[in-house]
């Protein structure tokens, strides 16, 4: 590599060992992948915890999975064993020292999401991603992400009760993604992930019913990498007179694609679909953004970030 270059970021006054972020949902409490040969924590900057809400979930019928065309559709239904279990049980298991953890809270009322966030912000946790893509019980099952007001209560009632950095993932499925993060960054959000899943539908041909026993579900993978890209663009847009750091995730397979989504103005990049073909796939792009490190003579990241030139009309 380029002398004195690296892979480490900063990323809301947190050290990542290279800007690689395991997503949430993806490699379970951040146990998952320490069972897998050939994978290191120290891969990843940082690992986000499967989402938690504050009284354990069975989560959705079956099926929850299922395969689509360059993508995945999933409707787990936010499966988790409650909050207080995994800050007394599962957080004391994690290794800090290689990694750094952020948990992710969701909640169907702004009530649970100011009380798991209360219970996180007294835990060793490292971050807080905010995941407004529940549905709101009390608004007749709108999802918080979809509507712009509702983002930036939750943010805001969350601020109240932590000083840990609050990083909001946004939902893809609305009509003004800037708009909404602009209203987040007002209401005191540290940074984003951008996007959450796409929502999608898969059919049995023969019985006539969808295969998701949910029906609809998060459409995840190559397919939707795209849309994030254009997402991301237009996100940074709002958090760059911020200087609000962006997670860039949502199709991410190789290091051209992790790179392009830093151009585009993310921070650091997430990892989730591509973990479940090929779990080192961490390490491969790792070294590709080394390498184009060194083929550009660049000595971090942080050079290339938001770094798109668009075509002049």
């Amino acid at each position: 590599m380029t002398k004195n270059a690296s892979l480490a970021t900063e990323f809301c006054g947190m050290k990542f060992n290279t800007p690689l972020v395991l997503l949430s949902g993806c490699v379970g409490f951040g146990e998952e992948y320490t069972r897998v040969h050939g994978f290191s924590n120290r891969d990843a900057g940082a690992i986000c915890l499967k989402g938690t809400t504050l009284d354990a979930r069975p989560g959705n019928p079956a099926h929850r999975v299922c395969e689509t065309p360059n993508g995945m559709i999933n409707a787990i239904g936010l499966q988790n064993p409650g909050v207080d279990y995994v800050v007394n049980e599962i957080l004391p298991t994690l290794d800090f020292e290689e990694t750094r953890f952020i948990a992710n809270v969701s909640g169907s009322t702004i009530e649970e999401y100011i009380e798991v966030t209360r219970r996180f912000d007294d835990s060793p946790i490292d971050a807080i991603e905010i995941n407004i893509s529940c549905p709101n019980v009390k608004e007749g099952g709108v999802a918080f992400g979809n509507d712009p007001a509702m983002s930036a209560r939750v943010v805001e009632a969350c601020r109240k009760v932590t000083n840990k950095p609050l990083i909001t993932k946004l939902s893809p499925n609305q009509t003004d993604i800037a708009g909404n993060a602009k209203g987040c960054i007002e209401a005191g959000t540290d940074a984003f992930a951008a996007i959450n899943t796409l929502m999608g539908m898969a059919i049995d041909i023969d019985s006539r019913v969808p295969i998701i026993g949910n029906n609809q579900g998060g459409l995840s993978g190559p397919a939707i990498k795209p849309v994030a890209l254009l997402k991301v663009h237009q996100v940074y847009q709002v958090c760059r007179p911020h200087g609000i750091p962006i997670i860039g995730q949502g199709g991410i397979c190789s290091a051209e694609d992790a790179l392009e989504f830093i151009i585009a103005g993310a921070s650091a990049v997430g990892i989730g679909t591509a973990l479940f073909y090929d779990p080192l796939v961490c390490d491969k792009i790792n070294r590709g953004i080394a390498a184009y490190l060194e083929q550009h003579q660049l000595t971090s990241i942080d050079q290339l970030v938001g770094t798109l030139q668009l075509n002049q009309r």
